[in-house]
């Protein structure tokens, strides 16, 4: 299994938009006609069913656990390029003509699996602390989950590992230009909070 091939790989898991098939199958409707139009558990919270949310969050996180963990039992240097393969199968999944989620929940599966690779907590456990804080203090979800990955490429550096900086950093990067929409209605004040329209 070649470094295309883990591209491909973490790509295809990462793709599977399992929010717009859950709503689907729970005839909750087209979720891309709801809220935001988005595909991932913020928006599937906006048609009324938590624990369709819930299941579509776990998901979501698997997903890019799942990608970077079978690589890396291949071959421990293929797990990054898996990573990075089903981040971007997420944000831009090809059925969906390249209109994903923005990558909050599998760049949390993303950092869970690297805690079980490197044996270090740190980088699941800081990304969860944060997202979830933050989301309890404001109940602005975009806010939490920015915050969060901002703060993974940090963690890395914090342990030493250069390497994981530079793939984290730049999934960042792409996550934060997902959300250019969510920083620009924050900085208006015109953000929605969780429980509100």
């Amino acid at each position: 299994m070649g470094p295309a091939a883990a591209l491909l790989l973490g790509y295809l898991l990462g793709s599977i938009p399992f929010g717009l098939i859950l709503t689907r199958i729970a005839g909750a409707g087209d979720l891309r006609a709801i809220g935001s139009g988005n595909i991932g558990a913020t928006n599937v919270l906006r048609t009324g069913r938590k624990w369709l949310a819930a299941l579509t969050l776990v998901l979501d996180m698997a997903k890019g656990t799942a990608a970077v963990l079978i690589a890396a039992a291949i071959g421990p240097d293929l797990a990054p390029l898996a990573a990075v393969g089903a981040f971007l199968g997420h944000v831009y999944p090809v059925w969906l003509r390249f209109r994903g989620g923005k990558g909050v929940a599998t760049l949390f599966g993303i950092a869970l699996a690297f805690s079980i690779l490197t044996g270090s907590p740190f980088y699941a456990l800081v990304f969860a602390a944060v997202w979830i804080g933050t989301i309890l203090v404001t109940r602005i979800s975009s806010l939490g989950g920015m915050s969060a990955a901002i703060l993974l490429p940090v963690t890395a550096a914090v342990l030493g590992r250069f390497d994981l900086v530079v793939l984290f950093l730049a999934l960042t990067l792409i996550l934060l230009w997902k959300h250019r929409g969510n920083v620009e209605r924050l900085m208006a004040g015109t953000e929605p909070r969780i429980g509100r329209a």
